[in-house]
């Protein structure tokens, strides 16, 4: 039988983490993936938004921006959505959840695209697209 920290003293081997769980731009990416997943399948964006809050404040450096503006995504979103519903009653509630799905989308695929290019949301706090 042969020790599997053989030759390493009686330090034990660190356990491999997954990237994408870690904070940093990885984990961002994930988190903008799973929130275009969302408008398919519901509950990704529900993981989406638990990530960025878990990791919002470890990361340091541009990745904050994204995680201030994927939890903004998120939250403002949801108000839009419901505001649509409601008035889906009056029916312009359908023209505007379609616009909501269009600034969702819009909102996403421009932080992926600066989170790409390595800088920051220029403006996370923003209720349009952060430009």
């Amino acid at each position: 039988m042969s020790d599997i920290n053989s030759g390493q003293g009686d330090k034990p081997t660190p356990r491999q983490t997954d990237r994408w769980l870690e904070p940093g731009p990885t984990n961002a990416l994930v988190i903008y993936i799973l929130y275009l997943a969302s408008l398919v399948i519901g509950i990704t964006g529900i993981v989406g938004i638990v990530l960025a809050y878990i990791n919002r404040g470890k990361s340091g450096g541009f990745v904050e921006s994204h995680y201030t503006f994927l939890i903004r995504t998120f939250w403002i979103g949801l108000l839009y959505a419901l505001i649509s519903v409601v008035l889906m009653m009056a029916v312009v509630g359908i023209v505007l959840m379609f616009a909501v799905a269009v600034w969702f989308i819009a909102r996403c695929i421009l932080g992926l695209q600066a989170l790409q290019r390595g800088e920051p949301v220029k403006n996370p706090e923003s209720w349009f697209l952060g430009l």
